[in-house]
Order: structure tokens, then sequence, then C-alpha cells
């Protein structure tokens, strides 16, 4: 009876290996599972980013105000009639020996 048992077991536990461990199994499942939400956080990020992109494009094909704004900023343009003030702040002081 103990023998029939064992094998009984022997035999499930054969039957369940493939449904564990085997290719397809529930342990690929999970992995699987894993990337497709590490890949859907990194598309919501990706989306995120390209609306914004999407809104700074709109900005520069319909008003002169994203144009001036970059142009300020990025290129360091002024207008015509305005007068240009560069404020310095100082540095630390040189270690270099003064001759």
């Amino acid at each position: 009876m103990r023998l029939l048992a064992l094998v009984l077991v022997l035999l499930i536990a054969a039957v369940q290996w493939p449904l564990w461990a085997g290719k397809g199994g529930w342990m690929r499942v999970w992995e699987l599972d894993q990337q497709l939400k590490a890949q859907r956080r990194a598309n919501d990020a990706l989306r995120v980013r390209n609306a914004a992109l999407e809104a700074e494009v709109r900005d520069l094909k319909n008003g002169f105000e994203a144009i001036e704004e970059r142009a300020r900023s990025e290129l360091g343009m002024i207008a015509q009639d305005e007068v240009f003030f560069q404020l310095l702040e100082p540095g630390p002081p040189s270690s270099a020996p003064k001759r």
C-alpha cells in the first residue's frame, strides 16, 4: 500500500513538473508578466515625453512667442532696440600665486 502511494505521488509530481518548471510553465509566465509591466511603464514615460514634444512643435508652428523664447534662451539673441546686460557672479578666489 505504501509503495502504491509513493508511486502515485511520484506520478503526480512527474505530471506537475512541466506545469511549474517546464517551457511555458508558471515561472515563464511570471517572467513574461514582469517584462510586460516594465515595458508598459517605459511606454507610459515615452508617451508623456512625446506629448510634451508634440505640444512644443505645435507652439513653434503656430506662434512667434515660442520661437522668440527659444531664440533668446538657446541662441542668446536679443530683439531689435533692446540693450543686453550680463551680470556675472563673482567666482571663487583663485589660489594661483600673484607675480
